[in-house]
C-alpha cells in the first residue's frame, strides 16, 4: 500500500450528483459521495449507466458536444425511454476542503440539426449566509460570466457571445487565465481518468517508449513500465512488491526492446530462470498489475473511473483491492461499478451505493450507511458483501428487481432489534 504525505496533493471532490433524462437514470440523486465511492448492482441495474455519465462529460470536454451525442447513437439512446426535456447534469464540488461548494449544471437538449447546450451554469456562496451566485451563466451559446480569483456579486458580469450553441460555455472560457474558477473545473473534468481495462489489451506489443499513463483499455501496458523503470522506480518496486504479494511465486515484470522498436512485456515467475512473455502470463496477473500502475500513479488523474475490477481476478484478492483503492481516494477521487460481494466485502457503508430498478424500470440508489439495520451489523462484525448476497439490503434480493422495497428483504432481525 502506498505510504506516503498527502498534504500536497490538492484533490477536487465531488459531493453531489444528480442525472435526469440519460438512459435508465431518469431522475437520479446522490449526496454525500465520498473519495471512494462505489456502485454495487446486478447486472442492468444501471452501474455502467453512471459510469457512462462521467465518460461523456469528460468527451464532452475532451472531443466536444457533437461527437460524445453521436457517439451514443444521439438522443434516440441517450434520452430516458417516455421522457420528454434535456439531458441534465448536475455536479457540486470542491476545489479542497475548505472551498466553498461550487455546483455546476448541464442541460443538454436537441434541434432536427442536432445538440445544443440548453442551459449552463455554475454557482456558489461564498459565506455562510445570502443567496447563492451564479458566476457564469448560458443559455443556446449566449451569457454572462464573472472573472477574477473570487468572483462576487458585486464583481462586472461580462456579456459573451460562443460561436455555437454546441459549445460548453465552461470548456470555451475555461481556457483563458482570467476566468480561474472556470478554468479550474475544465481542467477537472478534462482530466478524468476512466477505465475500460481487459486482459487481452494488455497483451499488446507496443511501440517503444516511456507513457505517463495507463491508456481506458489498458493497451499501453508496457510503456508505462517503461516509464515508471526510468523516471519512478521507487514506486515501481512498490507495484511489484505488492504484486508479488496477490499473485504467488512472481518474482518481478519486465520491459524489453525488440530490433523493430516494440516494446515486450515480460514475466518472471520464481523458481524458472527466465520470463515469459506477458501475453502467455495469466489474466488475473496483467490486469492486477494495470490496477496498481493506476492506484500507484505518481501524478494521478483528479477522478478515476473503474469498471468491474473482479473481472478475471481471484475473489480473495479483491478485498485487499478495495483497500488500495481506498488508499489512493486520499490523491484522486475513485468511482468504481462492481457486482462481486467479495470486493464490496472491503468497503464501509458510507462508500456503497446500491443500485436497482424500479417498477417504471428507472435505477434509483441507496447508500448502505443510510439503510435500517445496517450499520448495525457491521459493527458487529458483518461484511456487506455477505449482507448483501444474504438480502438484508433494504432493496431486497440482488438477483431481483425489487422495485426499491423499503422494508428488509429478510426476516432476520439486526443486532439492534434482537
Amino acid at each position: 500500500m502506498v505510504r506516503e504525505d498527502h498534504s500536497r496533493h490538492i484533490v477536487p471532490r465531488i459531493e453531489y450528483l444528480r442525472v435526469k433524462n440519460y438512459r435508465a437514470l431518469q431522475d437520479l440523486e446522490l449526496k454525500n459521495i465520498t473519495p471512494l465511492t462505489v456502485f454495487l448492482g446486478s447486472n442492468g441495474s444501471g452501474k455502467s449507466t453512471i459510469f457512462d455519465v462521467f465518460a461523456f462529460l469528460s468527451e464532452c470536454f475532451s472531443v466536444g458536444l457533437r461527437k460524445a451525442w453521436d457517439k451514443r447513437n444521439r438522443f434516440k439512446e441517450l434520452r430516458s425511454r417516455g421522457s420528454d426535456g434535456p439531458i441534465v447534469i448536475e455536479l457540486k464540488y470542491r476545489e479542497q476542503p475548505s472551498a466553498p461548494i461550487i455546483t455546476y449544471h448541464l442541460a443538454i437538449d436537441e434541434t432536427p440539426k442536432g445538440p445544443y447546450v440548453a442551459e449552463e451554469w455554475l454557482q456558489w456562496r461564498r459565506g455562510q449566509r445570502g443567496q447563492p451566485f451564479r458566476f457564469l451563466n448560458f443559455k443556446e451559446g449566449a451569457g454572462q460570466v464573472v472573472s477574477g480569483e473570487m468572483p462576487d456579486e458585486e464583481d462586472e458580469r461580462i456579456s459573451e457571445q460562443l460561436d455555437s450553441p454546441e459549445m460548453l460555455a465552461v470548456n470555451t472560457l475555461g481556457q483563458f487565465a482570467k476566468h480561474p474558477r472556470v478554468s479550474a473545473l475544465r481542467r477537472f473534468i478534462a482530466g478524468w481518468y476512466l477505465s475500460y481495462l481487459s486482459a487481452d489489451n494488455t497483451r499488446s506489443v507496443p511501440e517503444a517508449g516511456p507513457q505517463e499513463r495507463l491508456s481506458a483499455i489498458g493497451d499501453n501496458l508496457p510503456n508505462v513500465i517503461q516509464y515508471l523503470k526510468e523516471q519512478h522506480p521507487d514506486r515501481l518496486g512498490q507495484i511489484l512488491n505488492t504484486l508479488s504479494q496477490r499473485i504467488p511465486r512472481l518474482e518481478k515484470v519486465e520491459t524489453e526492446m525488440m530490433p523493430d522498436g516494440r516494446l515486450l512485456l515480460q514475466v518472471k515467475d520464481a523458481p524458472f530462470a527466465h520470463p515469459i512473455l506477458a501475453k502467455f502470463a495469466s489474466d488475473g496477473t496483467l490486469k492486477m498489475l494495470a490496477y496498481l500502475t493506476v492506484l500507484y500513479d505518481p501524478d494521478p488523474p483528479q477522478l478515476v473511473g473503474i469498471e468491474e475490477p473482479e473481472n478475471h481476478l481471484h475473489p480473495r484478492l479483491l478485498p485487499e483491492l478495495a483497500e488500495e483503492c481506498r488508499s489512493a481516494s486520499a490523491r484522486t477521487q475513485l468511482m468504481v461499478t462492481t457486482h462481486s460481494p467479495f470486493f464490496v466485502n472491503g468497503l464501509k457503508p458510507e462508500e456503497l451505493w446500491v443500485l436497482y430498478r424500479d417498477e417504471q424500470g428507472y435505477t434509483q440508489a441507496q447508500r448502505t450507511a443510510d439503510m435500517r439495520g445496517i450499520p448495525q451489523f457491521m459493527e458487529h462484525g458483518a461484511q456487506l458483501g455477505d449482507l448483501w448476497m444474504e438480502s438484508f439490503f433494504e432493496v431486497g434480493d440482488p438477483l431481483l428487481n425489487s422495485g426499491g422495497r423499503k422494508v428488509m428483504a429478510n426476516p432476520r432481525k439486526s443486532p439492534k432489534e434482537a
